[in-house]
């Protein structure tokens, strides 16, 4: 604060002072009066006496105004301001920052939440499919039971006329061991039993017949 009272008084000092040359160097060159001021300088007369009253009125005017301006900028000068005037700046640079990131962040989580979004349309497609997956199986299901069933009826029509081909082919069983036995036998090849008394039973059938 001691500066800047020190440089208030210097310049508006320089300033006055201005302003009494340019009050001076107005009346030299619109009323055609004498140069008063120049005249108390003591050095260098002679070359001030020769400047021209246009030359001094500019360059008075030009001083009054280069001093006001000074005096003027150190007055209004407010280094609390100043440094209020900094902060507020800081906070605003620092929440545009936040607010970039705010924006990228928030486009971050747009992104996720299509990609989720996304990614649960294609769960329920998939749902659905195992769905309808699940639903032709419990369609095939009994075709495979009815499968199944009808390979265990081929598998015993194939038993039956195994039997029944052996049958055919051996018309006589024993009647020990119950297993067929060629019409020609005469002693079961399984069990021993003699076959003679069934052969005797089986002519005459095939004699009535």
């Amino acid at each position: 604060m001691t500066k800047k009272g020190f440089g208030v008084w210097l310049f508006s000092t320089l300033t006055a002072i201005s302003a009494t040359h340019l009050i001076d160097a107005a009346g030299a060159l619109f009323f055609n009066k004498p140069a008063a001021i120049l005249r108390l300088y003591p050095f260098e007369e002679a070359k001030l006496q020769a400047i021209t009253p246009n030359i001094y009125f500019l360059a008075a005017a030009a001083s009054t105004i280069i001093f006001w301006g000074i005096t003027c900028a150190i007055a209004f000068d407010n280094p609390m301001e100043a440094f209020l005037n900094k902060i507020l700046s800081d906070a605003k640079k620092q929440s545009a920052v936040e607010t970039q990131l705010l924006e990228e962040k928030s486009e971050i989580l747009d992104a996720m939440n299509e990609t989720i979004e996304i990614n649960n349309e294609i769960l329920s497609q998939i749902k659905d499919v195992i769905y309808n997956i699940r639903a032709e199986i419990k369609e095939i299901k009994p075709l495979n039971e009815s499968v199944e069933k009808i390979k265990a009826e081929l598998s015993h029509l194939k038993r039956e006329l195994k039997n029944f081909e052996e049958k055919l082919k051996y018309p006589n069983m024993c009647f020990a061991c119950g297993k067929p036995v060629l019409p020609g036998f005469n002693v079961c090849p399984y069990c021993g039993e003699n076959l003679k008394p069934l052969r005797e039973q089986v002519l005459p059938l095939e004699k009535y017949r």
